[in-house]
């Protein structure tokens, strides 16, 4: 036998504190913050994809724009986030390379795969995979959202050794500027979707 909805039960869900709300003694806002209650978040689906698609766009200048530039006495150089990883993993420190790979690479296009995916499913109603198993995804996303801006702490890592050295400059450019715009709206776009959405009009909660 399924499990009831919350609906069956006449409650709602507050979106900013997550209390259960019973909708028969708090028809319209949350009696511990006081928050208006919704059945689903407001434009759930049109917000997230806004979000998403422009932080894809961004994405592009991301990744062709150089994250810093460095100067000493033997050279000068302007890499973009894949050539900073290049050139770290030439240097030798291929722990580092790794951590910014994953963090600007993996990271994001991994966000934009699995909202696609959920959105997609949402929106045609369409099972390529269970509730559960697109719950535990858009789970999985909320956790890894919070290392986004592991690539970010990095650089500025980076920047604060170098400067350090007497005959090392390092300054910011535009590609970690639109990277970190990058990373807010992925950021966002998770918090605009609803999962409550992927079990709506299923009946199969397998």
């Amino acid at each position: 036998m399924n499990p009831p909805f919350a609906a069956d039960l006449n409650l709602r869900l507050c979106h900013s504190c997550k209390l259960s709300c019973s909708l028969d003694q708090s028809p319209d806002s949350c009696p511990r913050c006081g928050a208006r209650l919704h059945h689903r978040k407001p434009n759930a689906l049109s917000r997230t994809w806004a979000l998403m698609i422009a932080a894809l766009v961004l994405y592009i200048p991301a990744n062709l724009l150089p994250i810093m530039h460095t100067s000493s006495l033997y050279k000068e150089s302007s890499p973009t986030i894949l050539g900073s990883v290049v050139q770290l993993w030439r240097g030798g420190s291929w722990d580092i390379a790794a951590i910014i790979f994953i963090a600007s690479i993996g990271v994001p296009v991994t966000k934009f795969l699995v909202l696609t995916l959920l959105l997609v499913t949402v929106q045609t109603r369409r099972n390529l995979a269970s509730c559960r198993d697109r719950t535990r995804l858009f789970r999985a996303l909320e956790l890894i959202g919070y290392w986004s801006m592991l690539d970010v702490f990095v650089a500025g890592l980076l920047s604060a050794l170098v400067q350090f050295g007497v005959f090392g400059v390092i300054e910011p450019r535009l590609g970690i500027l639109f990277f970190g715009i990058v990373v807010i709206l992925t950021m966002l776009a998770t918090l605009s979707f609803d999962p409550r959405l992927i079990w709506d009009n299923n009946h199969d909660h397998e």
